[in-house]
């Protein structure tokens, strides 16, 4: 039979009724929910009604095949609504829309639960009071009568699929405030809102059930293939070499035979017939090397075109549209705006663009709580947006593009904006930064100090926001995939968060450098920016090295003294600095030269290295040279840890080994650089040895990599608190009697207790700093510092 005309359906023989059902109650409740959010702004469009009959009907009919009676009569009920409202006897309203998604999320919890099918479930009762509320919504519809809705109850409905939860529209006046959502084709075309057409099997293509393992591997082999390939280019350049040294031997055996003939200088018979010899041996060698070098080009490239289409291919079938990562975000603007008595609309712009799909697991939660955030904090109340000549509803805008081999991602907000002398105040008042230095920083700079560990803004804390957790949990997941994200705010006017992500985490596109002669690749993502620096634009105070850009002092390193590594030349004139940041601090890493952007392939480090400090993967250049990729956030504490000292060159330490063997050495672990630095001058004045460490994990690999007499921790810090670190330190039979102090803000007795059952020794509170309390227990359970 010809296949011609006809379209690929996918293959569903494999699944079960209840599986078949499920996979229609996913789309179709998708469909609803997209439609009841959207039908405020398009009131009473007999399309869209039209389209949501259907889905009702359509589950309706699904969940009488499998038997489950109670998303029939919801079903059922849920249609007779629509039916009155296509009819004109009926309009659905904003409180309608709630009842509506409530009928939804049932529809869509009871396709995905176990116990559906169960006739003693409590599905039946929950159905009992949805029909309830529908048959009362039709019998208050003004001055409507509705003729065969008390029929509901008893007459089976169809089958609907959960999942999507967009938002509610009102077709008369809504009472309450709505919530608009739409895309950026909606924005221009009021008819763009319409939902599409539920996606039939007989349109979808054949898809074929692959595991995520098997999908990574294909596409490491891949980037081999590929990698291999650019490696025939070398052979090509040598080939085109050979013939061009072949060129001018011919030339030169030509000219030969032309002064033999010329009788110029007599040339013996013998030796010119050999002349004319080689040269004939030589232009017929010439002509074969031209032929097979073309032919040897030709392939390598047509080779390496297939193997980067093959790679390209590869990665495409890696890719989601950032749609399938935000579907619930309507729904989620919708409810969260209409409990905090607001009025948002949501626009969605370059939903189809492509995510690579480990990256795509890792946006919903934080862009879920940046614009939950924008909703808060940003979003004024309408009364308060008419005072200033706003709209009463606000905008928030999510946009996602590809640019520069990147993947940008923006959310904008047109609310009040951040106040920047209040982030500043805060901290300050935090004792993150005295307020002589939090005066002179930039904006930018900061605004950085929002996605510390529990820095709030807002004094009161609510179920949305006011813990503090929130942008330091976004700012961690963006590093977890490479990425990083920025803030700029106008007060009054607008807040945009900028999130840079790399397009697939399987190739990143990265700056490559020479430190010591090696390459290294610093991710795009995460630098700053990249300098060319003469001289004269260094200068030095205390001993360290800084250069002045955009009115900010950034501390300048050797690259090659951080990553230990041989460098007997000093970086050639103009110094390449790569600038880098993490957590509110910058550095400049002088490096040898600049080696020009490419994409990489990542490709983890054996496991049997262990980790090594300073790198989080490797690739391979065109050449077939490994190249090693740094991690920036490791590289950021390296810095830090030299420029105060804790980690000494191999020299140093074997210089100060055995002197330092005769002290009492302390490793003080916090994330604030002003409290580190001042229980470090503390113990050192007192004569102890103190080594810092600026979060719980990197105290951890301090303490697995040394030995100390007491260890002195604060307990909020990222990536392992304090109380996490104990309970490490306890577990570990040789460092379980190490003495331990915790040092914190916070004072309450629960959180002293919190501290001493974790196993420390001590719970001093930070007001211990301003008399001897912090020293003199130091030396109860470490010992006089001299020893």
């Amino acid at each position: 039979m010809s296949l011609e005309g006809t379209r690929t359906v996918r293959d569903l023989s494999g699944f079960s009724m209840l599986e078949l059902f499920r996979l229609e109650a996913d789309t179709q409740t998708a469909t609803l929910s997209a439609a009841v959010l959207a039908i405020e702004d398009v009131p009473r469009s007999p399309g869209m009604v039209e389209s949501m009959m259907r889905a009702a009907h359509s589950l309706k009919g699904a969940a009488r095949i499998v038997g489950l009676e109670p998303a029939v009569r919801v079903a059922h009920a849920m249609e007779d609504v629509f039916v009155a409202a296509g009819q004109g006897r009926f309009g659905i309203r904003s409180d309608h829309a709630d009842i509506l998604l409530d009928a939804i999320d049932f529809l869509a919890s009871i396709g995905r639960a176990d116990d559906a099918l169960m006739a003693e479930s409590p599905w039946v009762a929950r159905a009992d009071t949805l029909v309830s509320r529908f048959v009362a919504m039709l019998e208050h519809a003004t001055g409507d009568d509705v003729g065969n809705t008390s029929t509901a109850a008893s007459t089976p409905p169809a089958a609907v699929p959960p999942q999507a939860r967009p938002r509610a529209d009102a077709g008369a006046a809504s009472p309450a405030a709505p919530v608009t959502v739409a895309t950026s084709a909606e924005a221009a075309d009021p008819d763009a809102a319409r939902p599409p057409a539920p996606r039939t099997f007989d349109t979808v293509d054949r898809v074929v059930r692959v595991s995520a393992d098997s999908l990574t591997r294909l596409v490491g082999l891949a980037g081999e293939s590929l990698v291999e390939a650019r490696q025939l280019r070398p052979f090509v350049d040598a080939f085109l070499s050979l013939r061009s040294a072949q060129v001018d031997l011919c030339d030169a055996l030509a000219m030969l035979v032309d002064r033999s003939q010329a009788g110029d200088s007599p040339v013996p018979e013998t030796l010119a017939a050999l002349i004319g010899t080689a040269r004939e041996r030589a232009d017929a060698i010439l002509a074969d090397m031209i032929a097979h070098s073309d032919d040897f080009e030709s392939f390598a490239r047509r080779n390496e075109d297939l193997s980067q289409r093959l790679h390209h291919e590869v990665i495409v079938s890696r890719m989601r549209p950032l749609a399938d990562g935000i579907r619930g975000f309507p729904r989620m603007v919708r409810d969260v705006a209409r409990s905090l008595g607001k009025q948002v609309r949501l626009d969605v712009r370059g939903e189809q663009t492509g995510v690579d799909r480990d990256i795509l697991d890792h946006l919903e939660a934080p862009l879920s709580h940046l614009v939950r955030n924008a909703i808060d904090h940003g979003i004024e109340a309408p009364e308060l947006r008419g005072r200033v000549g706003k709209p009463p509803g606000g905008t928030i805008v999510l946009e996602a593009r590809h640019r520069a081999g990147m993947l940008h991602i923006t959310i904008t907000d047109d609310g009040s904006g951040i106040d920047v002398d209040q982030v500043r105040r805060q901290a300050v008042g935090r004792g993150l930064v005295s307020a002589p230095v939090a005066d002179r920083l930039t904006e930018a700079e900061v605004l950085d100090f929002l996605f510390l560990p529990g820095f709030s803004t807002k004094e009161q804390v609510t179920e949305i926001s006011g813990r503090g957790v929130g942008l330091d949990v976004v700012q961690s997941m963006m590093k977890a995939v490479g990425g990083s994200v920025r803030i700029a705010s106008t007060p009054g006017r607008q807040t945009v968060f900028t999130l840079q992500l790399p397009i697939t985490m399987s190739v990143i596109r990265a700056l490559l450098v020479d430190i010591g002669g090696d390459p290294y690749a610093f991710p795009l993502t995460r630098i700053d920016q990249i300098v060319s620096l003469d001289s004269d634009d260094v200068r030095t105070v205390e001993g360290r090295q800084y250069f002045d850009r955009d009115g900010a002092a950034i501390g300048l390193v050797l690259a090659a003294e951080i990553l230990e590594v041989s460098c007997p030349q000093p970086p050639p004139a103009p110094i390449s600095v790569v600038v880098i940041s993490d957590r509110g601090q910058r550095f400049g890493m002088i490096v040898d030269a600049f080696l020009g952007e490419r994409d990489l392939e990542v490709r983890p480090l054996d496991r049997r290295l262990g980790r090594i400090p300073d790198i989080s993967s490797v690739s391979l250049l065109e050449n077939g040279d490994p190249v090693l990729i740094v991690d920036v956030e490791d590289l950021v504490r390296s810095i830090d840890s030299v420029l105060l000292g804790r980690r000494l060159s191999r020299l140093e330490f074997s210089r100060l080994t055995e002197h330092s063997r005769r002290r009492r050495r302390i490793l003080v672990v916090d994330d604030s650089i002003t409290v580190r630095e001042l229980e470090r001058q503390l113990l050192q004045a007192r004569g102890f040895v103190v080594d810092v460490a600026v979060d719980g994990l990197d105290g951890w690999n301090a303490l697995r990599g040394g030995h100390y007499d007491l260890v002195v921790t604060d307990v909020d810090m990222p990536r392992l608190d304090g109380i996490g670190l104990v309970t490490l330190i306890r577990r570990d039979p040789t460092r379980r009697s190490l003495p331990v102090v915790i040092v914190s803000y916070k004072d309450r007795e629960e959180d002293r207790m919190r501290g001493l059952e974790a196993g420390a020794d001590r719970y001093l509170t930070k007001s211990s700093f301003h008399d001897e309390t912090f020293l003199h227990t130091i030396i109860d359970l470490a010992g006089e510092p001299e020893t």
